[in-house]
């Protein structure tokens, strides 16, 4: 149990920090800021369980996980993620 816990804890923190990341790196004053450590937590969870299930299969290395953790927080805020509207006048 252990050894899932500390990875799992470990890929979500990630998570959130490259989530609060892209947050800094978007213009300030958006809606909802909260939403991006959110998706960030939930990416890093994400990705942690996408490994195990890569490394059960095909032996993926370890070096995988930080990297599937960005691509889905860019993939999650960035393309795929919420469309912004423009400003009102």
């Amino acid at each position: 149990m252990l050894d899932l816990l500390l990875p799992l804890s470990l890929s979500a923190v990630f998570g959130t920090v490259v989530g609060t990341l892209f947050r800094l790196s978007r213009l300030p004053g958006r809606e909802r800021p909260l939403r991006f450590p959110l998706v960030g937590l939930t990416a890093g969870i994400t990705a942690f369980f996408l490994h195990l299930v890569l490394n059960a299969v095909t032996g993926a290395p370890v070096w995988l996980l930080p990297v599937l953790v960005i691509l889905q927080v860019w993939l999650w805020l960035g393309p795929l993620g919420p469309k912004v509207d423009g400003p009102r006048d």
